[in-house]
């Protein structure tokens, strides 16, 4: 007995009522059916569709209309396009979970991705930032030193054992890429041991190079940027000067905003990919246009490596009232709102754009669909490793600077003492770790969502955090499907097979 598959996602299409687009959430499948189809489909859902462990899903495209059969060469397409299985439930979870293990494991056996801390101090204070009590609690000043370049040797050592863990035997011909990270990376008085390290890498073989800074001592590491040096970094702005300059802001009180616009100029010219991010809430979202003239008014969406998106503010203190917040699917939302107001607005990405390019990949038959699905949310669950000044090891940045996190540390031998419990929590976290994600049609394109914030909610990093995704998700199927209509059409075959 036919019944729909558990990772069965229908879109609404724009401008197309009768119609619907099915996507298989592992398989990649998808074809426009109409309406009656669609409801058909649905109406042969066998239990309930399973819910978060918080909050409510976004809604589901209605069902509507009289369910009738369709033609017996529909039902066939459907049922090998896996929209309708003959597998139970149980069978069909467990053949997901098949799938997501060998998926995680290929996934895992890639070179590691390397993220350097060369202190936790920063030079100012941001109140949202997840880190804020290392600068302003004295208990935690023992963390505020900048790394040795003992460390760095040390590192470079335990770097081979590490990459055994990922099947890595030979690097000469695989750079090692390395993400610098704080506190704020590149101060002053860490331009002498980011230059020691970089050297370092060199001399190992292939590296590159970026960083995420606030870019207000950038002036000072301008030998050690560009193309072959450190090639990318991404930079906050929060606003206009005038907002920037009450969010951002140095220890004494000060404003940023005119230093770091200085820097970025001059990183561009450098030919370094710089990514502005704006970390949005409901406080600054209006003053968003009068930013975005601001970069055009400088001339930065000029340059081709200069990009800028938004990002949403997330409580993660108790100087953020959770009201000032927004989820990404409203932000995006809010966006979108702006954008048809200002014409500006298109030099800033919205949080899903890059979604949507990502599914792009279901209509695009040279990428393949498993190309972009997601066994875990990030790196932080298969192949990233944060290195700090202290020789310790984390799986996520935003879980860095208490040893009883880490889930490793390096001795000064260069031997990597592992937190075996704690290392196989992070790594083992997959779409099917949890009951939710494992039932959910959508969990291969979500990862599952960050493991930081679902325990901020739960208390418990294996649960899901949703975020809007169901409707983000939906959204960015349909422009994605659009705008491939608009260069490709879909085949008629297809579309006549179902669309009856």
């Amino acid at each position: 007995m036919l019944r729909t598959s558990n990772y069965t996602i229908y879109v609404d299409l724009p401008d197309e009522p009768d119609n619907m687009l099915l996507v298989h959430g592992y398989s990649g499948a998808y074809d426009k059916v109409s309406r009656r189809v669609a409801t058909y489909v649905r109406h042969c859902q066998n239990g309930p569709i399973p819910k978060p462990l918080y909050g409510d899903w976004s809604p589901e495209p209605e069902q509507d209309g009289e369910v009738a059969e369709p033609s017996e060469a529909a039902l066939e397409t459907l049922k090998k396009r896996g929209y309708l299985t003959d597998l139970g439930p149980e069978d069909e979870a467990q053949r997901f979970e098949n799938m997501v293990g060998k998926l995680h494991h290929l996934q895992s056996q890639m070179m590691p991705g390397y993220i350097v801390m060369p202190t936790y101090s920063c030079n100012l204070r941001c109140s949202y930032c997840f880190q804020d009590h290392m600068r302003t609690n004295p208990s935690f000043r023992h963390l505020l030193r900048t790394m040795t370049p003992e460390m760095v040797d040390r590192i470079f050592g335990a770097m081979p054992e590490i990459e055994r863990l990922h099947g890595i035997e030979d690097v000469s011909k695989i750079p090692r890429k390395f993400t610098l990270f704080g506190g704020e990376p590149l101060l002053a008085e860490t331009r002498s041991i980011v230059e020691y390290f970089m050297d370092k890498a060199f001399s190992f073989g292939p590296a590159q190079f970026s960083a995420v800074s606030n870019a207000t001592d950038l002036h000072h590491f301008a030998a050690l940027l560009g193309p072959e040096k450190i090639a990318a970094i991404q930079i906050t702005l929060d606003g206009p000067p005038e907002e920037h300059d009450r969010r951002r802001i140095y220890a004494d009180g000060a404003g940023s905003f005119d230093r770091i616009s200085q820097n970025i100029t001059m990183a561009l010219e450098l030919g370094v990919q710089i990514n502005v991010r704006m970390n949005v809430d409901r406080n600054n979202i209006d003053q968003l246009p009068e930013l975005a003239e601001t970069m055009i008014a400088r001339g930065w969406p000029e340059h081709p490596n200069f990009s800028a998106y938004t990002a949403a503010i997330h409580a993660n203190n108790d100087k953020t009232d959770k009201k000032t917040t927004f989820s990404s699917w409203i932000l995006v939302q809010e966006l979108d709102k702006l954008r048809e107001k200002h014409e500006s607005m298109k030099v800033i990405s919205r949080p899903d754009d890059g979604l949507i390019d990502r599914v792009r990949g279901i209509f695009d038959s040279r990428m393949g669909a498993v190309t972009n699905l997601k066994a875990s949310f990030c790196g932080a669950h298969n192949k990233m490793y944060i290195f700090d000044a202290l020789g310790d090891v984390y799986a996520c940045w935003e879980k860095t600077g208490d040893k009883s996190i880490r889930i490793a540390a390096i001795d000064e031998e260069s031997k990597m003492t592992w937190n075996d419990e704690l290392n196989g929590i992070w790594r083992a976290r997959t779409v099917t770790s949890n009951p939710v994600c494992k039932n959910c049609r959508y969990s291969l394109y979500c990862g599952g969502g960050c493991a930081v914030l679902a325990e901020l909610k739960s208390g418990n990093l294996n649960t899901n955090f949703c975020d809007g995704f169901q409707q983000r998700l939906r959204a960015a199927v349909a422009e994605a499907y659009t705008d491939h209509l608009s260069r490709q059409p879909l085949p008629s075959s297809v579309e006549q097979a179902c669309d009856v």
